[in-house]
């Protein structure tokens, strides 16, 4: 009975220590699960006709239209859209750091701004259009104008938030120690603040997708946006489709470039990530 005892005690072990798949590959794959069985229900749905193909085409030809598109004019329309939301994501998220910063840190400054602010984040986008184009004409800088002020408030509102939840005592403690108002902005403030920053950066950078489709689908005559609409006078789904699928692709991208940046910035944080299944 005892020379059975360690082989008893070490088949647990060998169990555990076989190779299994890296857990960031097996996470990205559970999120490629959904859009794949999206895919698949609408190509059956598709091809045994409970879906006309005029309204909704099959994803195969969906993507005979993304190669097509992608040997012609589409990385013009890439490029050209790609250029305007950076641009007019660093110029809104700029000055929602500058304004949120300045409200955060002080209550006067809150008195003055807020209430013009909060007026202002209520108005939808398209709103914005005419009055742009009026002021601005049809060419590149209403379109920058317009993404810079879908960028502004998701970026302004976060910050302000993240720097007001900063615990007191934090702030008490820099005092103590003396710190200088730039010591204490630099050494406890922003720290504390960078989560906060990081959501509202990936929130406007989302919006600053959907403020571009709104400039391009009014006045563009390159663009993602201008392609939906090309797609839709033309009577083409499946180009709006394709345009559909890049910008998603393009705003998936641009998130997890800042959702790498946030893990680096944010390493030294030890916060509950959530638990796996088998947990």
């Amino acid at each position: 009975m005892s020379n059975d005892l360690p082989t008893q005690l070490t088949l647990p072990v060998a169990r555990r220590q076989s190779p299994s798949l890296n857990p960031v590959w097996r996470r990205r794959l559970k999120g490629l699960a959904l859009p794949l069985l999206i895919v698949l229900a609408l190509e059956f749905i598709v091809r045994i006709g409970w879906l006309p193909s005029y309204q909704m085409p099959a994803p195969s030809e969906v993507a005979l239209t993304l190669t097509d598109l992608a040997e012609g004019a589409l990385w013009k329309h890439i490029g050209a859209s790609l250029l305007r939301v950076l641009l007019g994501f660093a110029i809104g998220a700029g000055l929602a750091l500058a304004f949120a910063a300045w409200v955060g840190l002080s209550r006067e400054a809150e008195a003055y701004l807020e209430p013009t602010f909060a007026a202002l984040r209520s108005i939808p986008s398209l709103a914005w259009v005419p009055l742009l184009l009026l002021w601005l004409g049809i060419d590149e800088t209403s379109k920058i104008v317009l993404i810079a002020i879908g960028a502004f408030f998701p970026v302004y509102l976060n910050v302000v938030a993240a720097i007001r939840n900063i615990d007191r005592k934090l702030v008490e403690v820099g005092r103590i120690y003396g710190f200088s108002r730039l010591q204490l902005v630099r050494r406890i403030l922003l720290p504390a603040a960078l989560p906060g920053l990081f959501t509202g950066l990936r929130s406007g950078m989302s919006l600053a997708w959907m403020f571009l489709v709104a400039a391009e689908l009014i006045a563009a005559t390159k663009g993602l946006g201008y392609l939906l609409s090309d797609g839709r006078e033309t009577s083409r789904p499946d180009i709006v489709l394709a345009a559909i699928i890049v910008l998603a692709l393009l705003g998936k991208l641009s998130d997890g470039l800042l959702a790498v940046a946030e893990r680096r910035w944010l390493s030294w944080r030890d916060t509950f990530t959530g638990q796996d299944s088998q947990d």
